[in-house]
């Protein structure tokens, strides 16, 4: 554990609510949890709420360390903390694991009370709507009327703009971060291949692996290593790698040869040891189904007309999973709805993952911009 520059210690609440959750698809949770960490102090308004929305493998754990025997932080450490770009000195911040997530949260790992059993397969399908809604009632937990501000990239910045759709008066700015108003085709054909080496996994037995006591590793490897694959940039990647050897000569095998190879397996077994099968599929769902101009005939335009918070909008020039381009697609229909939005396109070698990256210039532009709300909400 470093405890320098870190806000240090923290300790995870689960938040049980005791009221039944019916989601987009109709399905209804009879009641349901909530893992979250929470970091700094609510003021005696309750003006300076932040809510964190993760990726498709982020959880609550957003920043500082949970015990001193910690080897890393949270995913976004870099960002969140005292004297941070979101400053845990000035804002109360608020991480959460998704519904339908497997880090504490209710999902496929947590009892189906119909059946005394893991849901596992029997899990509903989860959409962004559902987890703003879900969202909504923990801000009306803590007793935040409105947040200060949402901010989240990839499929936590699709949850902020899905917000400041949905809960227009609840929401200060809005902060969408390498994201896209709704996928692409590329972007939906690598989720479903993804799906299907888990799928297909023997190990997977139709979702139901936990009662037969296996882990689909295989296909969760599968499916994390081609993601990542798709996080990363090619200038990056060879940058890092390149055409690196373990050994000076070709082995003329199937084994690893290749430094990249060995780094892509090992991101692969460790993922499989650590994310549950069935939640990797909601979360691609969620990432599929997500498009707020759907129930506007297709009209961007429309979608976001009912927003009233300010918006931020950031991508990366190595992007192609979320392009810069997508992030101008948004921006254009704010900017025809009249809606207030401030946009940076930033210069990286890092592909998609640059949004959890150090980036100098990054960082400046989100400090300022809390530098901003901060300084709104002492007027």
């Amino acid at each position: 554990m470093k405890e320098i520059d870190s806000i240090g210690l923290v300790t995870p609440q689960k938040l049980f609510f005791d009221c039944p959750l019916t989601l987009q698809n109709g399905s209804v949770l009879p009641h349901f949890e909530l893992m979250i960490e929470t970091y700094g102090c609510l003021n005696a308004d309750k003006s300076n709420a932040v809510l964190i929305c993760h990726a498709l493998s982020g959880n609550h754990h957003v920043a500082g360390y949970h015990n001193r025997d910690d080897k890393h932080p949270g995913w976004w450490d870099n960002m969140v903390g005292p004297g941070k770009p979101v400053d845990t000195n000035r804002f109360f911040v608020v991480g959460l694991n998704n519904l339908g997530g497997c880090h504490g949260s209710t999902g496929p790992l947590s009892i189906n009370p119909t059946t005394g059993q893991a849901y596992g397969a029997e899990f509903p399908i989860v959409t962004v709507k559902d987890w703003v809604k879900s969202q909504a009632m923990l801000a009306d937990r803590l007793g935040i009327q409105k947040w200060a501000a949402i901010m989240g990239g990839s499929l936590g910045g699709m949850q902020a703009l899905q917000w400041a759709i949905d809960q227009p008066k609840r929401l200060r700015h809005a902060l969408i971060i390498a994201s896209a108003p709704r996928l692409s085709t590329q972007n939906i054909a690598f989720n479903d291949v993804a799906r299907q080496a888990i799928l297909t996994d023997p190990d997977f037995c139709h979702g139901h692996y936990v009662q037969q006591k296996k882990i689909p590793r295989r296909g969760l490897r599968i499916a994390r290593m081609m993601g990542h694959i798709t996080y990363l940039a090619e200038d990056g990647l060879g940058k890092k790698f390149g055409r690196q050897m373990r050994q000076p000569n070709y082995q003329y095998d199937y084994n690893v040869e290749f430094e990249v190879e060995s780094y892509l397996r090992y991101q692969g077994d460790k993922f499989a040891e650590m994310f549950d099968a069935n939640s990797y599929l909601l979360m691609t769902k969620a990432l599929d189904y997500f498009d707020p101009a759907k129930d506007f005939d297709g009209n961007l335009v429309a979608a976001v007309s009912t927003i009233q918070a300010k918006i931020f909008l950031a991508s990366f020039s190595s992007d192609w999973r979320f392009s810069p381009r997508r992030s101008q697609e948004l921006l254009d229909a704010l900017v025809a709805a009249n809606k207030p939005v401030q946009y940076i396109a930033l210069n990286s070698v890092h592909g998609h993952d640059a949004f959890l990256m150090e980036d100098k210039d990054y960082q400046a532009a989100i400090r300022i911009y809390f530098n901003n709300i901060a300084s709104e909400l002492t007027l």
